[in-house]
């Protein structure tokens, strides 16, 4: 996966982004995040490091996001992606494998293919594809 950059200046609002503890979002840590505080958008990071893992998310992302993992979780999390596309891959993980359908499925390089990167559109877009292809 492409590495999102470290976020300093907020998309939504311009705000400063600051490296907080996770704590000031969920009240207890589960690590580091980027967080704008004035509009409340934020990415975790990559545990023990400061590389963020997507890109700063308002709410509204992060919705979308969530649904996105959610349908397509059920093709990456289980054997289901060896049905949809029967393709052997030697050493390819189910979930590597899924994501790397998934790409060709959005038209997007594989590298750049990870829901923590998407925008609403194209989690919009994971949801159908995910739902059309298990439906099936």
């Amino acid at each position: 996966m492409n590495e999102a950059p470290n976020p300093d200046v907020c998309p939504y609002c311009g705000g400063k982004v600051e490296l907080v503890d996770s704590s000031e979002i969920y009240g207890r840590s589960y690590g580091l995040m980027y967080l704008c505080k004035p509009c409340e958008a934020y990415v975790g990071v990559h545990k023990g490091t400061d590389k963020a893992l997507g890109t700063l998310a308002n709410k509204e992302l992060r919705d979308a996001r969530k649904q996105a993992h959610y349908h397509f979780d059920v093709i990456a999390k289980t054997s289901l992606i060896n049905e949809i596309w029967g393709k052997y891959i030697p050493g390819l993980s189910n979930r590597n494998k899924a994501y790397l359908w998934l790409s060709m499925q959005l038209g997007v390089e594989p590298d750049e293919c990870h829901i923590a990167l998407f925008d609403i559109d194209t989690c919009k877009k994971v949801v159908e594809i995910s739902k059309k292809a298990y439906k099936k």
